[in-house]
């Protein structure tokens, strides 16, 4: 009967536990649902702040290559149409 009385009390002490991991797992999880949504909001802004700066160095970098050419002689300007050969 001792194995019983043992067992039994081994199986109380784990359903301790268990109950104890099972009140606490769900403020984990929102816990961390928090973080990682304000982490998707922080992503979100550095993603439109880094759109922005790619279009900014993308004109930057189209009129320099305007005033390039335009300084340049005998080069047509990049962004005068070609005359057409045709009659």
């Amino acid at each position: 009967m001792e194995i019983v009385g043992g067992f039994m009390v081994m199986m109380a002490i784990l359903g301790f536990f268990l109950t104890v991991i099972w009140f606490i797992i769900p403020f984990v999880v929102f816990a961390v649902k928090g973080k990682v949504e304000r982490s998707l909001v922080l992503l979100e802004s550095i993603d439109r702040r880094l759109a922005l700066l790619e279009a900014q160095r993308a004109r930057e970098d189209r009129t320099a290559v305007h005033e390039v050419s335009a300084a340049l002689p005998g080069t047509p300007p990049a962004a005068a149409p070609q005359p057409e050969n045709g009659g």
